[in-house]
């Protein structure tokens, strides 16, 4: 090898060794890019990792802020705990940049205060604390934080796209050098441009499969970021569905429902607890019980505050139809309550609020009561019929032989007296047998079809003399056929023991009213009242103008020797015989009565012949119609029945129990189109005033009275003018629609 060669060799091999060298450094530079890059990445992933867990932790508060669902607590928590190693991570990350460092190091605190502020404002609404949430809201120093490390990570995030972008054309630049120094190095030796080709090729794949790895990891962090959101707007739409099923299950519940906090706070409340309870979101329920007494079930024993629904749940006891009786202050009907109630816990098991469910049963307690009412008197009447009868047949013995010894003593004229006395006594007592008979419903009766107007008019006659002249007997009988199959002689009875009882009921004097009418009682009266059988009946009243009667009196008005007379003014056994006649004739009676304004009782005779087909013939079509009736009427059972009725006839129906609370809702712009009120009813306004007071806030709004009172004796009273429109109790659902379209059309009938 010449010099030259050697030259030519030892410059190529210097060459070769150079570029060699140069090739080697350059594969390690080359090595290096690629790891930044890599690493680069990885640190654009953390930060894009951490940036995601805070929105989720911001969006899991604001969920709890808005549901208050134990799910969105529990994914702030999983979130909280994977900030602070994600922030270490991140921290480890970006060593080897200070500025970087440095950054990280001031948004570290930053992003800790903000999830613990989110932290404290769930537990502050987990305690349901408003004024510490109040107070932590105007600090307002939440959303600012939350922008800061948002707006810092945005940063960290731009610097290291920054760093890669530099790192990714130094990675090219790079690979461009080494090309040329192995292009210059095919002169030398092709083996080496192959190789260093080679290794350039491999590390520009190497490049290549990084960029796409960061490419592909984009790509699935942008999936797994739609697909999050995806999966918020599903549930934000279940949950906006489920909120709206069970408000609008809440709002129409027919029972009253509370949701009370640990003070008693009316938190939320239904239509029905407004309508039934007069509650509503924002009372309490301490104020509220100053208002009314409440008892126990059975209306005597009060209730002690450590009983009350309301105190009981909140010490945690759960229970079940707790039996209350409420009697407003105000003077409107008690409500008989089934109240059941559940503590509501909080996440650490103390109890937070209670929820209060109450169920109006005083509608089904007076259907009971009425129930227990008849079965009373039934059992009473089984008693005394039995007794009496055994009675009679004693008496009779005593009266035969009590005759011969009042014969036998003719020459003993004091034993005689004592005889006759012991005779008189007897058939005192006999009378008094008779009585308990009519009532047990053992008595003979001899029924047959008498005219009931020629009965009337007979029992008139003979009464005026009776009662004296401080009694003013009127007759308004129904013109026409009109025949009762009865007991001419039991009816004539019953008859005057109504009428001595109004005559001791009218001390000072007064009116006695007898009325006659074809009348039809229809299913819908039969349902309320079990004893009735649906169909035509003649209807006679005994109307007066006495002192009335209150409701205790009423319900024990037909019992057996009950009286409100002085002691030995009063068998007892006026009425109840009545009630004993008219039940074994197969017919009813109802009594209708009000302190201070009198009583009128009404008998219902089964028809006698013909009656049937006249009553069948004089039925009226109903006909209803879509206007609103405002009810007001006193006695439950009445109400509901009434309400019910309109409403099947397509009528929109508001009531009230009296005139002050009726008033209330007329003051507060409650629309309707006819007043529909009872005459006499409690609330310190009747009837008539009401609709005087009605008439000065809406003129010319239409009114339809009713009342027990038939039409003549509300005339007597004086409570209404000529031409003013009463439909009288009971009352059929056809005449109901009938003079409810009347009333609607100005006193015109409908046909």
């Amino acid at each position: 090898m010449i010099p030259t060669q050697r030259v030519i060799l030892g410059a190529g091999l210097a060459i070769l060794l150079i570029i060699t060298a140069a090739s080697i450094g350059l594969d390690v530079k080359s090595r290096s890019d690629a790891a930044h890059v890599s690493h680069t990445v990885q640190v654009l992933k953390k930060i894009s990792d951490l940036r995601g867990l805070m929105r989720r932790a911001e969006s899991a508060a604001r969920g709890y802020e808005i549901y208050r669902s134990p799910g969105f607590s529990e994914e702030f928590q999983a979130v909280h705990a994977q900030i602070a190693p994600a922030l270490a991570d991140l921290k480890r990350g970006v060593r080897d940049n200070p500025d970087q460092v440095a950054l990280l190091e001031g948004t570290e605190p930053l992003a800790l205060r903000r999830i613990e502020i989110a932290a404290e404002a769930m537990r502050l609404r987990a305690g349901n604390d408003q004024d510490g949430i109040a107070a932590l809201q105007g600090k307002g120093e939440g959303r600012g934080l939350m922008e800061t490390v948002m707006g810092n990570l945005d940063r960290l995030g731009a610097e290291e796209e920054r760093v890669l972008a530099a790192r990714s054309r130094d990675s090219r630049r790079t690979g461009i050098v080494l090309l040329g120094i192995d292009v210059a190095g095919a002169l030398v030796i092709l083996l080496l441009v192959v190789m260093v080709m080679r290794e350039s090729r491999r590390t520009e794949v190497a490049l290549k499969s990084t960029l796409l790895e960061t490419t592909a990891a984009k790509q699935v962090l942008e999936a797994a970021v739609a697909e999050r959101t995806e999966h918020l707007v599903t549930a934000h739409d279940e949950l906006r569905l489920s909120v709206n099923v069970l408000q609008s299950t809440f709002r129409s519940m027919a029972e009253a429902v509370l949701v009370i906090d640990v003070e008693g706070n009316v938190l939320l409340s239904n239509p029905a607890a407004e309508r039934m309870l007069l509650h509503r979101a924002g009372m309490n329920l301490r104020d509220l019980r100053m208002l009314s007494d409440v008892f126990h079930g059975d209306g005597v024993m009060p209730m002690k505050p450590a009983e009350l629904p309301s105190v009981r749940v909140l010490r945690g006891e759960p229970f079940e139809n707790l039996e209350m009786i409420v009697r407003p202050h105000s003077g409107n009907q008690p409500r008989h309550l089934m109240v059941s109630g559940r503590p509501m816990l909080d996440g650490q098991g103390n109890v937070s609020g209670a929820v209060l469910v109450y169920h109006d049963a005083t509608v089904s307690r007076e259907t009971e009561r009425q129930l227990h009412q008849s079965q009373k008197l039934d059992a009473i009447g089984k008693l005394t019929g039995g007794v009496a009868h055994d009675f009679n047949n004693m008496l009779t013995v005593i009266s035969g032989n009590t005759e011969t010894l009042v014969a036998s003593l003719k020459q003993q004229p004091e034993l005689q007296r004592v005889a006759r006395l012991i005779d008189d006594a007897a058939e005192r007592c006999a009378e008094l047998i008779q009585h308990l008979l009519a009532f047990a419903r053992r008595q003979p009766l001899q029924p047959r079809n008498v005219e009931i107007n020629a009965a009337v008019a007979d029992i008139a006659k003979l009464l005026r003399p009776t009662l004296g002249e401080q009694i003013q007997i009127e007759t308004v009988l129904e013109q026409g056929p009109m025949t009762a199959h009865i007991d001419p002689s039991r009816l004539t009875n019953a008859v005057l023991n109504m009428a001595i009882n109004a005559r001791d009921a009218m001390p000072n004097g007064g009116k006695l009213l007898f009325e006659a009418h074809r009348v039809v009682l229809d299913e819908a009266y039969a349902q309320n009242n079990p004893d009735v059988r649906p169909g035509p009946y003649v209807m006679l009243a005994v109307s007066d103008t006495g002192t009335g009667m209150p409701a205790e009196v009423q319900q024990k008005a037909f019992e057996p020797f009950f009286t409100t007379k002085e002691v030995g003014k009063g068998s007892g056994l006026g009425l109840s015989m009545v009630y004993g006649f008219v039940k074994q004739s197969g017919g009813h009676i109802k009594i209708y009565s009000e302190e201070g304004h009198g009583t009128t009782i009404k008998l219902y005779l089964p028809p006698g012949e013909g009656m049937t087909d006249v009553a069948a013939a004089t039925t009226p079509q109903a006909e209803g119609g879509a206007e609103t009736i405002f009810v007001v009427e006193d006695d439950n059972l009445v109400r509901n029945f009434v309400t019910a009725q309109l409403q099947s006839l397509g009528y929109n129906t508001v009531a009230a129990p009296d005139g002050r609370a009726a008033l209330e809702l007329i003051e507060a712009g409650q629309p309707f189109d006819l007043l529909f009120t009872d005459v006499v009813i409690p609330g310190g306004l009747s009837g008539r005033e009401l609709a005087e007071e009605v008439a000065r806030r809406r003129p010319g709004l239409k009114v339809l009275y009713t009342s027990g009172y038939t039409d003549n004796a509300i005339v007597h009273h004086g409570k209404l003018d000529d031409g003013v429109m009463l439909l009288t109790k009971p009352y059929r659902r056809n005449q109901l629609a009938e003079m409810i379209r009347k009333a609607l059309n100005g006193g015109t009938a409908t046909g």
